[in-house]
């Protein structure tokens, strides 16, 4: 069992160090600007943090005070934030709500749209909320942290590990993020 975990681990992080140079180019349609975006022109600085999301999702709804939390005492430390929702198209009747959630939630940030799914894909999201973290690397971008914003979705009184913001923090310090992945709780990601 543990020879085979070591050989799926080691598997997926040459897959991950191969796809590294393509993430910068993967692009998308910011529904807030109406814009595409390119993920290597959102991550400049120190680090991106891209947060799966869903407006369906009573998960994503818990977390939301905790995402202004977060994103409100890293993005003046040089870490950029991003919305990606992969349950909506490129229409404009299904960009117009999660415009209507930035504005009326005070996230301000963008809100991407995954339209066929391409990254969650890319990155193997299976729950929302869900997190990646991207920091520049000598060969592109990297995936720094990956997971749970924290260890109790329902109630934030309660959280006893903070697994985003200990990421960010290490990070900021210059360190490699440890734990690298912590597996995230939530609304599983319907596929399309």
């Amino acid at each position: 069992m543990k020879k085979s975990a070591f050989t799926l681990t080691l598997f997926l992080a040459l897959i991950w160090n191969a796809c590294s140079q393509n993430l910068s180019e993967l692009s998308t349609v910011d529904a807030v600007t109406g814009k595409t975006m390119t993920l290597g022109s959102m991550t400049s600085g120190k680090g991106f943090v891209l947060i799966f999301h869903s407006l369906n999702c009573p998960f994503a709804k818990l977390y939301e005070s905790r995402i202004k939390e977060i994103k409100t005492t890293f993005q003046n430390q040089g870490i950029g934030f991003a919305l990606i929702n992969p349950e909506v198209g490129n229409s404009e009747a299904e960009q117009s709500p999660l415009r209507s959630y930035i504005d009326q939630s005070g996230l301000n940030m963008s809100y991407l749209i995954d339209a066929g799914q391409a990254w969650t894909k890319v990155f193997g999201i299976t729950k929302i909320p869900e997190v990646i973290v991207l920091t520049p690397g000598a060969n592109g971008l990297k995936i720094a942290y990956r997971g749970a914003i924290d260890n109790n979705p329902q109630s934030e009184s309660a959280v006893s590990e903070r697994h985003l913001e200990r990421a960010l923090n290490q990070i900021l310090r210059g360190e490699s993020t440890t734990p690298a992945q912590v597996r995230a709780v939530g609304c599983n990601v319907r596929s399309y």
